[in-house]
């Protein structure tokens, strides 16, 4: 298993678990490493203000498209915006679709250029892997400024 340099890690609000039972549903490959949990107990170190989380699923390390993630419940005091988004190179618009409609489904939101929210608010770009190729084209920009999904054959 490859051993990424840096390791995103993403705050959830109690479904951690379930958001990377989804990842690993969706991605080729995808998969759960490791997964702790918070102490039962104060006399194992739970401190006061994490007394609802006790004996709850801490984190959960997962792996997408040979990328590993840590997902931490930690509460609802962050959530996701487009500030951070994940890239997703796709082979052709087969792929495209796939991780469009996928990812959209089940409460997630479409945007513009590519870009979406997944259904726990996480943004991706679902991009063709040929993407910088593309873009130099004359009116690329224009075009894609147009789209929500991308469509290979517009440009």
């Amino acid at each position: 298993m490859k051993k990424n340099k840096i390791i995103p890690n993403l705050w959830f609000d109690g479904n951690a678990k379930e958001a990377a039972e989804y990842y690993e549903s969706i991605f080729p490959e995808g998969k759960i490493l490791n997964t702790t949990f918070y102490p039962k107990t104060e006399d194992e170190g739970l401190a006061d203000f994490q007394k609802d989380f006790a004996g709850k699923v801490l984190t959960v390390e997962f792996e997408i498209l040979e990328m590993r993630f840590i997902g931490i419940n930690a509460g609802p005091l962050f959530k996701f915006n487009e500030s951070i988004s994940f890239m997703i190179p796709c082979k052709d618009q087969t792929e495209i679709d796939y991780y469009w409609n996928t990812l959209t489904a089940n409460g997630g939101e479409e945007s513009v250029c590519g870009w979406l929210k997944d259904k726990y608010g996480l943004s991706w770009q679902v991009c063709p892997e040929n993407w910088e190729e593309l873009s130099r084209k004359p009116g690329a920009f224009q075009k894609m400024m147009g789209m929500k999904k991308l469509i290979i054959a517009d440009f």
